[in-house]
């Protein structure tokens, strides 16, 4: 009787399992990063189509000499919307053909809607001329195309924080998911490193050849922004990095200056306090783009009037806030950017780094060739997983 040897398994190497953990959490996050990345590229240039989209009530049919104090301004397009209706503040321009906007927010009394939908009473924007008062157009953000995307982005919709431990974990694995990738990439020699850089196809090149070199090398030039694109989304979908990224920036576990002040009871006319806060605004930060500011809620005795100052045009990474004294209008605190440490403005900066605007058109370019092939990169990923599979069956 003979007896025959059985090879032993060979053990395997570490790139082996690399790429079994890069299979398996591809496969586990793949159409989540799918969605993510869908969303992502049609939220990007939001702000520009929705200013094309709005330009009859963004700008203003004729400028003239004189605005309406902006208190009286309020007061009418308070009247115009009804008493139902709260308004949370105006965005000035520093373009004097530009209209007023008025934010109206009002979160639902239903503290345990589940769907984003539910938890929303209303939410509008209303553009109003600043030279006669008039009411330009009313539009309703919250059944508004982008910002449905913006919500299906952030958490799928859901308002409730499992919505955002979807995505931000979703994100995370696909953080691994790219540096694994880049192992799995990187070449033994500088021979094979050059064959890997660009596509070197004949015309007997198989598609399924094609689609494995589509995935590793644009996944390979992509990884880079994508990872920056997932830290910043994980910003939001985490307190915990939020904190950590804060720590790092700031060299510090101190938390951020917030402005806390009180308005003093007096006599005063709110109104002209209002005014003048606006008009201090605009005389001292001249060269900022636009400011926003709110009135405190009617039963806040001693609240403030709160104003934020947008630097720059579509861009929020560096904004100046300031209150004043309901009752006077007098200036009782301020605070510009570049009094905040680098943790804070690493926060301040995350929206403008997530979307590519810190860079301007170029970078929401760059951004959305990214959401792009990180959108190619699970379909293709799923290809060269299924063609294997297939391959193995017919063995």
């Amino acid at each position: 009787m003979s007896m025959t040897k059985t090879k032993p398994k060979k053990k395997k190497t570490f790139k082996q399992w690399i790429g079994v953990a890069h299979l398996w959490l591809g496969l586990t996050s793949g159409l989540i990063v799918l969605f993510l990345s869908i969303t992502g590229c049609i939220y990007v240039f939001s702000v520009e189509i929705q200013d094309w989209q709005r330009e009859d009530a963004i700008y203003v049919p004729q400028v003239k000499e004189s605005r309406i104090p902006l208190s009286t301004i309020w007061k009418g397009t308070k009247k115009a919307l009804g008493d139902t209706i709260v308004m949370n503040d105006v965005h000035v321009y520093k373009d004097q053909a530009k209209s007023l906007e008025f934010h109206c927010y009002k979160a639902s009394e239903n503290k345990d809607a589940f769907w984003y939908a539910d938890a929303i009473d209303y939410y509008y924007k209303v553009y109003v001329d600043p030279y006669t008062g008039k009411v330009l157009a009313i539009y309703d953000e919250e059944r508004d195309f982008f910002n449905i995307v913006k919500m299906l982005h952030w958490s799928f919709m859901i308002n409730h924080p499992i919505g955002q431990q979807i995505t931000g974990w979703a994100t995370f694995i696909f953080v691994i998911m790219l540096i694994t990738g880049v192992i799995l990439w990187w070449p033994k020699n500088k021979a094979a490193r050059k064959q890997r850089f660009w596509f070197q196809w004949k015309d007997s090149t198989k598609w399924r050849r094609k689609n494995y070199d589509l995935h590793n090398i644009f996944g390979f030039y992509v990884a880079s922004v994508a990872i920056i694109m997932a830290f910043t989304g994980m910003v939001w979908a985490f307190t915990w990095f939020q904190s950590l990224v804060y720590v790092v920036g700031s060299q510090s576990i101190t938390p951020p200056v917030a402005l806390a002040e009180k308005s003093k009871i007096t006599d005063g006319s709110k109104d002209a306090a209002f005014d003048k806060a606006a008009e201090f605004t605009k005389l001292n930060y001249k060269d900022a783009d636009a400011f926003s500011i709110g009135k405190p809620a009617d039963t806040a005795t001693t609240g403030v009037i709160d104003v934020y100052i947008q630097q720059y045009p579509g861009k929020y990474y560096v904004y100046h806030s300031a209150q004043f004294d309901q009752y006077t209008g007098k200036l009782l605190k301020k605070r510009m950017h570049n009094e905040k440490n680098f943790g804070e403005k690493l926060i301040t900066a995350n929206y403008d780094i997530h979307v590519g605007a810190i860079l301007g058109i170029p970078g929401k370019i760059l951004v959305f060739i990214a959401s792009f092939i990180c959108m190619l990169l699970p379909i293709s990923g799923f290809l060269i997983w299924w063609g294997r599979k297939k391959k193995t069956k017919k063995q």
